[in-house]
């Protein structure tokens, strides 16, 4: 079996989707699902420890070209996701592009123009969309 692409998988969450037909039910769910990967996430480091974050003050300074500010800047993330964590925040993901998919489905909108829309905003804008 190939990989589905987006609009397979949209297809696919529209034909599956009996309950929460309603906006406002997959309004919840989503803002539920997302709740979920932050908890996962937290999870993997407060009660498994595969991961540690180590925040702090980025680098930054004013007279940093791009190259030094892309590799001065840290992720604050120690170590790894273990196998269990990673199945774990996968499975969570997975749910949250589920309730995207519906609100999409609900909205008339195709995940995959989201998703073009916004590479084509990344290589316009570059290094500054997220800025």
């Amino acid at each position: 079996m190939s990989t589905p692409n987006l609009q397979a998988f949209q297809d696919q969450v529209a034909d599956l989707l009996l309950r929460h037909r309603s906006l406002l039910d997959v309004l919840s769910k989503y803002g539920q699902s997302d709740a979920s990967v932050n908890r996962a996430v937290t999870k993997a480091i407060t009660e498994c420890g595969c991961l540690e974050l180590h925040a702090k003050r980025q680098p930054y300074k004013e007279e940093m070209n791009l190259h030094e500010a892309k590799h001065s800047m840290e992720s604050h993330v120690k170590g790894q996701l273990c196998e269990h964590c990673t199945e774990v925040i996968r499975s969570e993901l997975g749910k949250h592009l589920f309730y995207m998919s519906a609100l999409c489905n609900l909205l008339d909108i195709q995940l995959e123009d989201v998703v073009k829309d916004e590479a084509k905003k990344c290589q316009t804008l570059g290094i500054f969309n997220l800025s």
